[in-house]
C-alpha cells in the first residue's frame, strides 16, 4: 500500500461516521418537524423553505465543493428527507373511524 494512503482512508472513514451520525441527527429532527405539521395540518411539502435551503448551502460552498455538488447532494437529502417525513406523517394520520 502506498506510504500514507491508510492514515487518510481511515480519516475519511471517520468523517463518514460524523456525517452519517449527523443525517441520522437530522432526520430525527424531520420526524418532528412532521409531528408539528401533522397537528396544525400543514403541508409535507413546502417549496420555498426547500427553495431557501438550497439557495443557503449552495452558497456555502468552499474549494473544493461547487455550488453545484453542494446542491445534487443536499437535493437527495431533502428527498429523502420529505420522503421520511411523508411515511411518518402517513403512519402516523389516525384512520377515520367507520
Amino acid at each position: 500500500m502506498a506510504p500514507g494512503l491508510q492514515k487518510l482512508r481511515e480519516a475519511i472513514d471517520q468523517i463518514d461516521r460524523q456525517i452519517v451520525e449527523l443525517l441520522a441527527e437530522r432526520l430525527r429532527l424531520v420526524i418532528k418537524v412532521g409531528e408539528i405539521k401533522l397537528a396544525h395540518q400543514l403541508a409535507v411539502y413546502d417549496p420555498n423553505r426547500e427553495r431557501e435551503l438550497i439557495e443557503r448551502v449552495t452558497s456555502a460552498a468552499t474549494d473544493p465543493l461547487t455550488p453545484g455538488m453542494v446542491q445534487r447532494i443536499f437535493e437527495c437529502i431533502i428527498r429523502e428527507s420529505r420522503n421520511l417525513e411523508q411515511k411518518h406523517v402517513t403512519d402516523s394520520t389516525p384512520l377515520p373511524k367507520p
